[in-house]
Parts: structure tokens; C-alpha cells; sequence
């Protein structure tokens, strides 16, 4: 997956700000689609991120 926007990081709303074990999530801010969500450690942003495909990401946060 190519990354053509400007990603959007966020963290969980349930997310306590106290340096706990986090991740973050970003979406490309494009308005007409969502090509891949990505995911990285809060703690290491400037390390390796995971992208998958939205599909992917429903089927597994629907599983939680």
C-alpha cells in the first residue's frame, strides 16, 4: 500500500494519557476513501508502522 496523504493519528478515547501500553491509529486524510489504516506504537512513533486494509480492520475489531 502507497500512502498518498497525510496520515491522522489517534489514540483509544479509553486511553489514560499515563504512559500506559498504547497504540495509535491513522487513516490518510483523503475525503473520498480509505485505501489502508495503520498502526503503530504510541511509545515509538518514529518506529515501524502495520497498515492493513479496512476490511481487515473491521474483521478484527469486530472480533474483540
Amino acid at each position: 500500500m502507497t500512502r498518498t496523504g497525510a496520515l491522522r493519528w489517534f489514540k483509544s478515547s479509553y486511553s489514560d494519557g499515563g504512559g500506559g501500553n498504547c497504540l495509535e491509529v491513522a487513516y490518510e486524510d483523503r475525503p473520498t476513501r480509505v485505501d489502508a489504516i495503520h498502526i503503530r506504537d504510541s511509545k515509538n512513533p518514529a518506529g515501524p508502522a502495520l497498515s492493513v486494509t479496512p476490511t481487515a480492520w473491521r474483521r478484527f475489531a469486530e472480533s474483540l
